[in-house]
């Protein structure tokens, strides 16, 4: 009895490390949505399919077909005890070596599937502790458990099957919950934010400029799909609330709409349009149509802020009536316009001019970058049909915070990091390298490229290898397989071999970086930081 005891403790002890690593990932693939999990499981097979586990099934079917079980049951329990907790060991050295930049929360909904899962494990161990007398039947079961420890990932998949009707009741119950609560509410004005690119940056500028005269409420980090919208309402909201910032982020098209039925916004700011996400919509004009959905979702008393340097927004059949207000910088066709643009180490200055009034109106800000200059457009836009004062705008943009982990530049050791790693984009990369270019001294870029960009995916980090090659006096690449695209670029573009540096984890450019620091001070764009979903 006590060495089934053992038994039993060890295969928790090995099922333990393995469930926490499924359900980090399950996690970061918002719990299958759209099939992400299901899809990263097939395409990384090789991260959790473990050999040693294998080994462990294929000895327990080998003692079923060629040895006596009743003579070889107590050494065999001795193997497997020992292997368990040998597994077990490598599986704390594993994650303690995986470079996990956003660990596991567990959240309410997390504890929920562990009780699932440990009720799937549960049940097979029942059986063979109630049947301990039957020895083929234990060994059986002690196989059919193994293989589930071996195929962990796929039970976590089913547990969250399992437990989907519960989680529905739930999300419904705060929906109704959250949508009561903004009925209710009948002075709120409810702006809604989506784009390809630039949406949390600006909410982020839109809260802070119109905060000078409303209590605003953006949508905090990027909780930007259903459950991040009404946990927001739900626990943040209260009757002092002015506006709230609703950012919207989609992966299929209907998404946007889904989301525009569920806090109903009256003023809508479109950002850029691009590609990003166009593995998971499926086509370009599927990413158009879908973004578009919040405008066509406006009331007609609203009103849309749109890019008039955006040709696929230029270009849009819009089908509502909503009054449109363009913002830009290269079409001077625009309501609110942009000129003189200068950016430096310090931060940049531009002239704002608005159609119909030839005054010219100076703004200062910390924030690097022309597409921060567009939402600093979208958001004085925003902020003087709220009848905020223009003297009190330019204030306003001055005081804006450099957004974490947007073009953030800041000092770092020896060194000066500028901080692009939340969400890297063709058209984001390529704005990130230009101000790298302004900066003085060294000039270093740490990437692992670009994802989710469909067929194009390998083109675009080509690009952006010529990009880099034109800017950057040394590259650390991170990944080497997935940043061969970029290398393939730079080489392309005469780029230094001896200047190009790989690893594997992000943290090892650290060290390098300060290698670089001497008589000329050090840049080094970050650009980019993908999931724990993609290590290598």
């Amino acid at each position: 009895m006590l060495i089934n005891c053992l038994l039993v403790v060890s295969f928790i002890f090995v099922t333990f490390f393995k469930t926490k690593r499924s359900l980090h990932m399950l996690q970061q693939n918002l719990y299958n949505e759209n099939q992400r999990y299901l899809k990263w499981v097939l395409k990384n097979y090789k991260q959790f399919m473990d050999l040693d586990i294998l080994l462990v099934i294929i000895s327990l079917i080998g003692a079923f077909v060629i040895y006596d079980l009743e003579s070889v049951s107590f050494i065999a329990y001795l193997f497997l005890i020992a292997i368990s907790f040998f597994l077990g060991y490598c599986w704390i050295q594993k994650m303690n070596h995986d470079q996990n930049k956003k660990p596991l929360v567990v959240t309410a909904r997390i504890k929920r599937l562990i009780v699932t899962i440990f009720i799937l494990y549960f049940i097979p161990v029942c059986f063979w502790n109630y049947h301990f007398d039957d020895v083929q039947f234990v060994w059986g079961m002690i196989l059919l458990v193994s293989i589930m420890i071996y195929l962990n990932t796929f039970v976590v998949f089913v547990a969250n099957i399992i437990n989907y009707p519960i989680e529905r009741m739930i999300y419904h119950y705060y929906k109704h919950k959250a949508q009561s609560k903004l009925r209710s509410m009948n002075h709120l004005k409810i702006i809604g934010i989506t784009g390809s690119y630039g949406k949390t940056s600006s909410k982020n500028i839109l809260s802070d400029i119109l905060n000078i005269k409303y209590n605003a409420l953006p949508t905090p980090r990027n909780l930007n799909t259903y459950n991040g919208l009404i946990m927001t309402v739900n626990n943040d909201m209260d009757k002092f609330t002015d506006i709230f910032i609703a950012e919207m982020g989609a992966y299929v098209k209907g998404e946007i709409k889904g989301l525009c039925d569920l806090v109903k916004p009256k003023y809508g700011i479109l950002t850029r349009i691009g590609t990003a996400h166009l593995e998971s919509f499926g086509s370009e004009q599927n990413i158009i149509d879908g973004k578009f959905e919040l405008i066509e979702s406006l009331p007609k008393d609203g009103f849309a802020i749109l890019n008039g340097d955006d040709e696929k927004q230029l270009h849009y059949p819009l089908k509502n009536p909503v009054r449109t207000i363009w913002i830009g910088i290269d079409n001077p066709d625009v309501d609110v316009l942009a000129k003189d643009i200068h950016c430096s180490n310090k931060g940049t200055e531009f002239t704002v001019v608005f159609k119909g009034d030839k005054k010219k109106h100076h703004f200062q800000t910390k924030l690097l970058g022309n597409h921060n200059v567009y939402n600093i457009l979208a958001a004085i836009a925003c902020g003087r049909e709220f009848d905020i004062e223009i003297d009190d705008l330019i204030q306003a943009v001055k005081m804006v915070r450099p957004v974490e982990h947007r073009l953030e530049l800041k000092r770092l050791g020896n060194f000066y990091q500028i901080d692009d790693a939340y969400n890297s984009n063709p058209v984001g990369a390529e704005n990130a390298c230009k101000v790298l270019g302004m900066m003085p001294g060294i000039r270093v870029v740490v990437t692992p490229g670009m994802i989710e960009l469909g067929k194009k995916e390998n083109e675009y980090n080509r690009t952006f290898g010529t990009q880099i090659a034109e800017v950057a006096d040394y590259v650390v690449l991170i990944g080497e397989k997935k940043t061969k695209p970029i290398y393939q670029g730079l080489i392309q573009k005469g780029f230094d071999k001896d200047k190009i540096v790989v690893f594997n984890d992000v943290r090892d450019a650290y060290p390098f970086i300060e290698t670089l620091t001497g008589k000329e001070e050090v840049y080094a764009l970050f650009e980019n930081d993908l999931p724990d979903t993609y290590n290598e």
